[in-house]
């Protein structure tokens, strides 16, 4: 027998199984001691169990061959044959690419504007009036996704709807937007836009809440404008949340606005508006195809997690900030 055979024989000594049992003994030190504040994590803990963990079991039916006669636990296992069926599918790689694109849109556009608002609502020196403000660009986002939607057609109907009404005026034709495959992502990223961006402001205006006073009183003793200010401190500074926030907004990138999709698109717009949120939900719910659904929506998760370990790896390069 070898000394490294023999070590390992060895039992493990008092110290090391103390120490290992230490963590077990002062969680339920902890138990004992906050009982209640665990009592209250308690229902929240089993909401996740229930409606988080527990689901996962169905997960199985991306790799049988379900049905609902059976069960999952009945239906037979085929493998990965859906995942074939699925990229074999022209339907699917077209959802793909379009929420790939409105995404990636979504991104370009979307995301740099609560960064501008935010700077120039802290450029605002009145108090009454910065309030004013953040209160309009705040509203938006607690409005129903569906009144939204509902605003949206409304104003670019094309009998009575004000845009159309407008063309009209400087005789130009009426446009039937929300039957036009090219208008539909200009439209989902505008409107996007104005609903969420001053909400999303908020995180970015706390970051530069929380920047030193010191350093704009030094650098206006310098003589430096507000630009510079601007661009030489409140930037830089801000630039840990803007990785933090920019990750996970890349975790997200698969999950286009599924809701707000299925209230605007229509048959005729599957061209640039079918995403794989509705894709899976025609195809599972309308279409009853619960396992390839399934498989779709694993694909789905598996690339969006892909895409923030990468991310989150490349934050912690550049700004030496992630979100773990």
């Amino acid at each position: 027998m070898t000394s490294a055979t023999k070590a390992q024989s060895l039992p493990l000594p008092a110290a090391t199984l103390e120490v290992r049992s230490k963590p077990l003994e002062r969680l339920w030190k902890d138990i004992k001691r906050d009982w209640l504040l665990y009592a209250m994590l308690l229902p929240t803990i089993i909401w996740f169990l229930v409606f988080l963990y527990k689901p996962m079991i169905g997960l199985q039916m991306a790799f049988k061959q379900y049905s609902a006669w059976k069960g999952i636990a009945g239906s037979p296992w085929i493998g990965f044959d859906h995942f074939v069926t699925l990229f074999q599918s022209e339907q699917f790689l077209r959802a793909i690419r379009n929420t790939l694109t409105l995404s990636g849109l979504s991104l370009l556009f979307g995301f740099p504007m609560p960064i501008l608002l935010a700077l120039m609502i802290n450029e605002v020196y009145s108090k009454g009036y910065r309030k004013a403000i953040q209160t309009i660009v705040y509203l938006p986002h607690f409005i129903s996704v569906v009144i939204v939607a509902g605003l949206v057609v409304t104003f670019l109907s094309p009998s009575t709807g004000v845009v159309n009404n407008v063309l009209s005026w400087f005789g130009m034709d009426r446009i039937y937007f929300l039957t036009q495959p090219e208008w539909f992502r200009p439209i989902y990223i505008s409107s996007n836009i104005w609903k969420e961006a001053g909400f999303d402001s908020i995180v970015y205006l706390a970051a530069i809440m929380s920047i030193n006073p010191a350093l704009y009183e030094s650098a206006q003793v310098d003589g430096a404008t507000r630009w510079q200010m601007i661009t030489r401190i409140t930037l830089p500074c801000i630039i840990p949340t803007i990785a933090v926030l920019l990750v996970i907004r890349l975790g997200h990138i698969l999950e286009v606005g599924f809701e707000y999709i299925i209230l605007l698109y229509q048959p005729t717009t599957y061209e640039t508006a079918d995403v794989i949120s509705t894709y899976i939900y025609r195809l599972g719910l309308q279409g009853a195809r619960y396992d390839i659904a399934t498989a779709a929506g694993i694909f789905n998760a598996v690339v969006a997690l892909v895409i923030v370990l990468f991310a989150n790896h490349m934050s912690r390069r550049i700004t030496k900030t992630g979100v773990f």
